[in-house]
């Protein structure tokens, strides 16, 4: 008829428990000598209220290391480790990937070709580049470039400067805005 321990609803101070614990020696030790009958009733009942298991605390749970603590926490840890892992390596090759296609780009294209004329059959020839040639817009009108740089003009208004030396750059660049839009002929864009 062992009672489960009793939970205390407000824990005890350390100076409490030792009291206790030195009164509750006294008593043992006072049982253990042969007390009278009517004094043996009174000492049970009172052991048995004080409750048996009181006077050794249970052992503590054996210390288990940190990595079996935390047993399940190891291959959340290798997961995300070799996802970090897979991610970097996958980046890497992309900048190794775009920095070739960038060089290739740089190369110039004689020693392309001469590789291809060397691998291609003798009966063919290469096929010569292609170059796109540079198309010449058609000058803008003179309207059109007054009223471009009226826009700008509006803008270059509307600007906050942080500080005094770009305050001047935009008031340069407005007067020059400015003389143009008066000039009689302007110049080609």
């Amino acid at each position: 008829m062992n009672e489960a321990p009793k939970l205390y609803t407000n824990k005890p101070k350390k100076a409490h428990l030792k009291q206790f614990q030195e009164q509750h020696k006294g008593k043992d030790f006072a049982s253990s000598m042969p007390p009278p009958s009517t004094s043996s009733a009174t000492a049970a009942a009172a052991s048995y209220t004080m409750g048996s298991g009181s006077s050794a605390p249970p052992p503590p749970p054996p210390k288990q290391s940190f990595a079996r603590r935390y047993r399940f926490l190891w291959p959340l840890l290798l997961v995300v480790n070799l996802a970090v892992g897979g991610y970097v390596l996958v980046r890497t090759r992309k900048k190794d990937t775009a920095v070739e296609e960038g060089e290739s780009d740089v190369v110039p294209s004689a020693p392309v070709s001469t590789t291809a004329a060397t691998t291609a059959p003798i009966g063919e020839k290469p096929s010569p580049s292609i170059v796109e040639p540079v198309m010449l817009r058609d000058p803008i009108p003179v309207d059109q470039q007054r009223e471009l740089f009226k826009w700008i003009l509006e803008e270059k208004r509307k600007a906050k400067p942080k500080d005094s030396e770009e305050k001047k750059r935009i008031d340069e660049e407005k007067a020059i805005l400015k003389n143009f839009i008066r000039a009689k002929s302007i110049p080609n864009i």
